[in-house]
């Protein structure tokens, strides 16, 4: 990977940042624009927001440039602080009733589980989480796993396009198809998609999908993507009532009226998204994304003889800029990830799924062979190995 890659982020060069998966890094020229808006919000708050004057326009802008982005129409997006709340969104405004069931798989993020465990105690619904067969070999297994838990009472189908805890992509266009033809209501968790993998959201066919676009599109902290295609926007509430709410004009979606004011805020990080998307285009980082590859099949083959456990997935089909590599099962995770940060000054996080705890980490274009030297070298010192 080039240095001058690295060149251009804020990172600090004493650590070893394998954890683009967490928070993301946005680049210094979106993030030069980032504040260059909030300063601009500064100068003439009331210009800047008032949604008379340019606020909407600003943000209809933005939507369309992130639109294109994901393949999506402009007023079938909204921005989101991050994809926990758009799926909050869209889940607290269903109507649940006592056993209509949520069906998903054992992999997904712990904050979305909460949210589905939390409105299941309010409604009698119920979350029935599939085990996936581990370890992942053929696609269509892991399809059959899921969609064999489908009953009659089913009533969403939720997954995750990339797990947050082991970094593998999902085969979810067999399962949204399947559940189209069934009419069961599919919610896509895309936290790790937007910039790690190429989006067609109308071609993909679900009803719902959230992303961050801070994480692998890189833009500012705080800016996230809810899609819910138009024939299903009226199942959608506002999760905070605003102006939007009865619009006193209206514009061309009730969604987008709905969901866009909920208050005074900044929108400097969602308006900073089309810079992201610039950066992304100008520095050509679906080619990037193909170096970042090479260099997490390196990664993952060195870690793999160290800790001389068998593989959750092979790279191909599964795996895109994140990876999980198993450890012994008697690790502590707190002090061994406490280990890696204050001794050999290695950013990962170490994650915990099928009972067992996994380190993953991640590849972006700042990246370089001298990282991974420096995480190999870490696990394999506090491994004894």
């Amino acid at each position: 990977m080039a240095k001058n890659l690295r060149d251009l982020f804020l990172l600090r060069d004493d650590v070893a940042f394998l954890n683009h998966g967490s928070f993301g890094a946005c680049p210094r020229p979106v993030f030069e624009e980032y504040q260059r808006l909030q300063r601009e919000l500064e100068s003439e708050p009331v210009d800047f927001l008032d949604t008379d004057r340019t606020f909407h326009q600003r943000m209809a802008v933005a939507r369309g440039r992130l639109a294109d982005f994901v393949g999506a129409d402009r007023n079938e997006i909204v921005f989101t602080p991050n994809a926990t709340t758009g799926l909050n969104i869209v889940a607290r405004s269903l109507d649940l009733n006592p056993g209509d069931e949520i069906l998903t798989g054992d992999h997904e993020y712990g904050a979305l589980d909460r949210t589905w465990r939390f409105l299941c105690g309010k409604t009698g619904a119920k979350y029935v989480q599939r085990r996936l067969p581990v370890p992942f070999c053929e696609p269509e297994d892991l399809v059959e796993a899921i969609w064999n838990g489908v009953t009659d009472r089913t009533k969403v189908l939720f997954l995750s396009h990339i797990t947050a805890p082991s970094g593998a992509v999902m085969p979810i266009a067999p399962l949204i198809a399947r559940a189209r033809d069934r009419g069961i209501l599919t919610m896509i968790d895309g936290a790790h998609s937007p910039g790690q993998l190429d989006l067609d959201l109308r071609a993909l066919g679900c009803d719902v999908y959230s992303g961050n676009c801070h994480k692998w599109l890189m833009s500012p902290k705080g800016s996230a993507l809810l899609y819910v295609r138009q024939e299903m926007q009226h199942l959608v509430e506002p999760l905070v009532v605003s102006w939007g709410w009865e619009a006193e004009t209206p514009g061309p979606s009730r969604f987008v009226d709905e969901q866009e004011w909920s208050g005074t805020r900044d929108p400097s990080a969602y308006l900073a998204v089309p810079a992201a998307i610039d950066f992304f285009e100008e520095h050509q980082w679906r080619k990037v994304r193909v170096s970042c590859r090479k260099l997490l099949a390196d990664a993952c083959e060195r870690l793999l003889d160290l800790v001389d456990l068998p593989p959750l997935c092979h790279l191909d089909p599964w795996l895109a800029q994140m990876c999980a590599i198993p450890l012994p099962p008697d690790t502590d995770r707190a002090a061994f990830g406490q280990a890696l940060r204050e001794k050999h000054a290695v950013e990962v996080p170490i994650t915990w799924f099928d009972e067992r705890p996994w380190l993953r980490f991640s590849i972006q274009g700042y990246n370089t062979a001298g990282d991974v030297d420096r995480l190999a070298a870490a696990v394999k010192t506090e491994l004894g190995r």
